[in-house]
Parts: structure tokens; sequence; C-alpha cells
């Protein structure tokens, strides 16, 4: 089984516009993943904040480091 992050491979293909889907689809996806950030991505990051601020800092450089 592969590992993910934040989407599933579906949401993936959805969002990339890989899929012959409708555009309903997309959208679901697109507000699944919305509700992903705001609900359980917000709670993880300040849990690794304030109990593993090396695993925190590691997680901020990922997201914000611009390449």
């Amino acid at each position: 089984m592969a590992r993910r992050a934040l989407l599933t491979d579906r949401e993936r293909e959805l969002i990339e516009g890989e899929s012959e889907s409708d555009d309903d689809l997309r959208y679901q996806a697109i507000s699944r993943v919305r509700r992903k950030i705001e609900d359980e991505l917000t709670t993880d990051v300040e849990i690794l904040r304030e109990h593993h601020p090396d695993l925190y800092e590691e997680l901020r450089e990922s997201v914000c480091d611009p390449e």
C-alpha cells in the first residue's frame, strides 16, 4: 500500500484533472481536502508544535520552504 500525506490517490487524480470524471466529483474532492486542512491538519500541527518541536520544524520547512 502506498503511503500518503494529505491526498488520497483518487483525490490527486481528480484535482489534477487526470481522471475522466465530472466536475461534481472534482468539487467533492476539493471540499474533502479543504475539510482535512481546516480540521485535522491544524490539530496535528498544533500537537507537533507543542510536543515535538523538531518534527514541527521539519514539517514547516517542507511546506513553507520555497523551491
